[in-house]
């Protein structure tokens, strides 16, 4: 349990102290945010303003999750491993993407085909080996089970469950990063998906089957240190938020959004709650929502629209709504997702009991 509190308040400091740090050598640099011009207009101000700042994140998780058990003397686990790997190829998927953009100075970067094709090999990869690195239990960090409160008698098989998780990733790297549009937005609705990850994780690690063998209790391997990560992971988006907070001083960009879309999806994967994530991770799933419902309607409807603009939180914006208090409000949303879900997750252990 010390390495939750460790980690936690470790990544919150690094993040905190070295995020202006690397706002100054940005804006040496000249590492802005390039804004595009079909967007609310209002938006046209942060044009310039530095970008990037997943670097931090992704730094100051990595530190403070190893300082965690160089404190504690215990050794990492393949499963926080894998995440931690996947977290940081996705955010070099991401860097690439904002490198281009700021190099081209134009709101566009990689190409939809090969953004997606890198994510897709770093999630394969992630994926691959969570299937291996057996305990003594014969436990993997990612089952062949399908998972929704916790591990189903449903078995995909390797090559399925392999595609599942791609999917998995891919739809929450890009939810995160289509819900990063406003100042603070994804910061504070990933912080609250990290949060129940915590929660999750100590609590599987009290009722592990390894420990007891009653009726409701989880096969999950390394469960503790995984909340020692989730907990790296939202002390690090916290202190990120004092700088990104309305007006920023900084944006996570591409590589920011991308790894903790990753980070997401691989704790809800190695931590068997893979379809509670729709819960766990509702804000993200309601913009990514409003993105497909506004294309495809686009599309049948000859041109129409169903929102003034898609992703949702733009929406608002032209109807009038201020920045601060979309993002109160959505933080909101993603916080009655995440009690929803985390009661499921109880309530399913005292209906077994």
């Amino acid at each position: 349990m010390k390495g939750i509190l460790i980690a936690g308040t470790f990544s919150t400091l690094i993040t905190f102290l070295l995020t202006p740090l690397f706002i100054r050598y940005l804006v040496k640099r000249g590492f802005g945010q390039m804004i595009r011009e079909d967007g609310p207009k209002t938006h046209l101000t942060k044009r310039g303003t530095p970008t990037m700042g997943g670097l931090v994140l992704l730094i100051s998780i990595s530190i403070a999750y190893l300082l965690a058990h160089l404190i504690t003397q215990t050794r990492p686990t393949a499963s926080a491993l894998c995440v931690l790997g996947l977290m940081w190829g996705m955010g070099f998927v991401g860097l690439f993407d904002d490198y281009l953009k700021i190099s081209r100075k134009q709101s566009l970067g990689l190409r939809a085909r090969e953004k997606l094709l890198g994510q897709i090999i770093v999630a394969a990869i992630f994926a691959y080996f969570g299937l291996h690195f057996k305990d003594h239990y014969k436990l993997t960090p990612i089952s062949t089970h399908l998972s929704f409160i916790k591990e189903t008698s449903v078995n995909l098989g390797t090559v399925l469950v392999i595609i599942w998780v791609v999917l998995l990733v891919l739809g929450s790297s890009n939810g995160v990063n289509l819900t990063d549009g406003l100042d603070g937005l994804a910061t504070g609705a990933s912080i609250l998906t990290f949060i129940a990850y915590v929660i999750i994780g100590i609590w599987e690690f009290k009722q592990s089957c390894v420990n007891s063998h009653i009726a409701s209790c989880y096969l999950v391997r390394d469960p503790l240190d995984l909340a020692v990560l989730a907990a790296g992971l939202t002390g690090a988006a916290a202190g990120f938020l004092w700088w990104n907070a309305s007006p920023a001083k900084i944006f996570m960009g591409d590589v920011g959004s991308l790894s903790l879309g990753g980070a997401i999806a691989g704790l809800a994967t190695t931590l068997r709650v893979e379809i509670l994530l729709t819960l766990l991770g509702g804000l993200f799933v309601i913009i990514t929502a409003s993105v497909i419902i506004q294309t495809l309607y686009f599309k049948i409807s000859g041109g129409k629209r169903v929102f003034k603009m898609a992703p949702l939180q733009h929406h608002f914006e032209l109807l009038g709504w201020g920045e601060v208090t979309i993002v109160i409000r959505f933080w909101i949303i993603a916080g009655l997702c995440v009690a929803v879900g985390l009661g499921l997750f109880y309530g399913q252990w005292i209906v077994f009991q």
